[in-house]
C-alpha cells in the first residue's frame, strides 16, 4: 500500500485505471482520481459488478443462469507489481490490473486472470513453475469505418501499400519506423519486455517476441501490448487489429507460445535429462497437448473468425510434433539443453492471454500427471495428413463441454461460462448476412 502511495507521488500521478480482462480479452474497468483510487485501497472498495466476466464481445449477455441474478458486486484487488504508467496520455496517468475476488476474500472463478493462477497453482502444488514466451503476430491497415468493406494494407513512408509478400523484409519494417520507435519507447515506459521484431509473410503483417519468464507476468505483458499497439496506430492514424484472420488472401495471425517447466527445488528443466537428453516428461508434456488440446482450442481460437486463420496453408491442421518442424502444431525448437521447450503454434493472436496460457498449460499439466504418450516426432511435412481440431467455434465448444479433466482443473463454473458466452457470440454471428451471400446469391438463386 505505501510503496502504490510513493510510486504514484513520484510519478505525479493524478488518474489510475483499474483493469480487468473480460472474456474476450478486453480491458475493463475504473478511472479513478489518484486520492480516491488510494483511499479505496485502504477500504477495499474497488467494486465491478460480476457480469462483466460474461459480457460477449458484441457487448450482450448470455441466457444462462451463471451469475447470481442480482449481479453482486466483486472486489478489484490491485496488484502492485503490476502498476505502470500509460504512456501515451499528456495528463499522468497509471493503470494497474487488478485480481477478482469475492467479499469473503475467495477468487472469482470466472475472471481470466483468476484463471490462470488455478492452473499455475497445480504446478506449484507438483513442485513445478512455467516458463513461458509468446510471439504475437498483427496487421496494420488502413483506417476502416465500413466494417463491410475489405481491410487493406496502409501507406507507409514511401507512399505506397505493400503489394507483395515481405518475410523478414527490413525494409518493409522501416516502412513504420515512427510507429515502431513509439511502441518500443511505450513498452519500455510500461516495463513491457518485448524482444525481436520482425515482418511477417502478409502486407503490413509483423510479429513481436516476448521474452520468457513468468506466466501471470507474460500474460499482463501481452494484455498491455495488445492495447499499447492499438493506442499507438490510431495516434499514427493506422488500425492494428489482432484478429486471427483479417484479409480473405492473406495468412492469419497467431499467438505462438514456447513453454518450459523447472523444477521449483532445483531450478532444472524437466524436460531434460542430466545428459542432456530428452526426459520422459517432455514427452507427456507434448502427450498431453495431443491428447487436450482438441478440447482446449476454444481458448485458443475463441471466436468465429480464429478458424479462418486454419484454412491458410502455412497454419497449423492437427496436434502432431516434431524437432524444429514448423508444418507441426507443436514444436520442439533446437535449443541448448537447459532451454528445452515445447512451442504450442495453435493460438491465434485473437486470444484473451490468460486463458490461451491456461489453456495451453493444462494440457501440458494433465499429460504429465497422466503420463500421456506422445507420437513419434515427424520430420516431413505433416500438412497431407489429415486435420484432427476442430473446424468451427461450436464443435470445438462441445469438445470443452464433454472433458471433464479439463472443466476440473479449470472450473467448472468458468468452463459453463466461457461455453454460454461463445454460444451467443455464435448465435448472433449467425444472423448476420455476408457479403459473400449478397454477391452470389442475391441474383442467382
Amino acid at each position: 500500500m505505501q510503496d502504490l502511495k510513493d510510486w504514484c507521488a513520484q510519478n505525479n500521478i493524478t488518474e489510475v485505471e483499474c483493469l480487468v480482462a473480460d472474456m474476450a480479452g478486453i480491458p475493463r474497468g475504473k478511472i479513478l482520481p489518484t486520492e480516491k483510487f488510494l483511499k479505496g485501497l485502504e477500504e477495499d472498495s474497488h467494486r465491478l459488478p460480476e457480469s462483466v466476466f460474461i459480457q460477449t464481445v458484441t457487448g450482450d449477455f448470455p441466457d444462462a443462469d451463471i451469475v447470481d441474478p442480482v449481479d453482486i458486486d466483486v472486489v478489484l484487488r490491485p496488484d502492485p507489481s503490476s502498476v505502470r504508467p500509460v504512456p501515451w496520455y499528456e495528463e499522468p496517468t497509471a493503470q494497474i490490473i487488478c485480481d477478482s475476488l469475492y467479499i469473503d476474500g475467495s477468487d472469482v472463478g470466472l475472471a481470466s486472470r483468476q484463471v490462470l493462477k488455478r492452473v499455475l497453482s497445480l504446478y506449484e502444488a507438483r513442485g513445478w513453475k512455467p516458463v513461458v514466451a509468446p510471439e504475437l503476430e498483427f496487421f496494420l491497415v488502413k483506417v476502416n469505418a465500413d466494417p463491410d468493406y475489405p481491410l487493406e494494407p496502409p501507406i507507409g513512408r514511401s507512399g505506397r501499400p505493400e503489394t507483395g509478400r515481405q518475410a523478414f523484409g527490413i525494409d518493409a519494417v522501416n516502412e513504420f519506423d515512427p510507429l515502431f520507435e513509439d511502441v518500443y519507447d511505450y513498452c519500455d515506459a510500461q516495463m513491457i519486455d518485448i524482444d525481436t521484431l520482425n515482418h511477417e509473410s502478409g502486407a503490413a503483417q509483423f510479429e513481436i517476441n516476448f521474452r520468457h519468464g513468468d506466466a501471470i507476468e507474460l500474460a499482463d505483458q501481452v494484455f498491455l501490448f495488445k492495447r499499447t499497439v492499438r493506442q499507438t496506430a490510431t495516434r499514427h492514424n493506422v488500425y492494428a487489429t489482432f484478429m486471427a484472420k483479417p484479409m480473405e488472401r492473406e495468412p492469419g495471425s497467431s499467438m505462438h507460445i514456447h513453454q518450459s517447466i523447472l523444477d521449483m527445488e532445483t531450478g532444472r528443466n524437466i524436460f531434460t535429462n542430466e545428459d542432456g537428453s530428452d526426459s520422459n516428461m517432455l514427452r507427456h508434456f507434448i502427450g498431453g497437448l495431443q491428447k487436450y488440446m482438441p478440447a482446449t482450442l476454444a481458448f485458443a481460437a475463441p471466436n468465429v473468425n480464429s478458424y479462418r486463420r486454419f484454412t491458410y496453408y502455412e497454419a497449423p491442421i492437427n496436434t502432431h510434433w516434431g524437432y524444429d518442424n514448423r508444418t507441426c502444431g507443436l514444436r520442439v525448437p533446437s535449443s541448448p539443453p537447459e532451454a528445452r521447450r515445447v512451442e504450442n503454434r495453435l493460438a491465434g493472436a485473437d486470444v484473451n492471454p490468460y486463458l490461451a496460457l491456461a489453456a495451453t498449460l493444462v494440457a501440458g499439466y494433465l499429460g504429465l500427471v497422466e503420463e500421456c504418450p506422445a507420437d513419434e516426432p515427424h520430420k516431413e511435412s505433416v500438412y497431407n495428413l489429415p486435420r484432427n481440431l476442430p473446424q468451427h467455434l461450436d464443435d470445438a465448444l462441445k469438445n470443452l463441454e464433454a472433458c471433464e479433466p479439463v472443466r476440473e482443473a479449470l472450473g467448472d463454473r468458468f468452463v459453463r461460462a466461457a461455453i454460454a458466452v461463445k454460444n451467443e457470440e455464435y448465435r448472433v454471428y449467425r444472423t448476420v448476412i455476408s457479403s459473400w451471400e449478397r454477391e452470389h446469391l442475391l441474383l442467382n438463386v
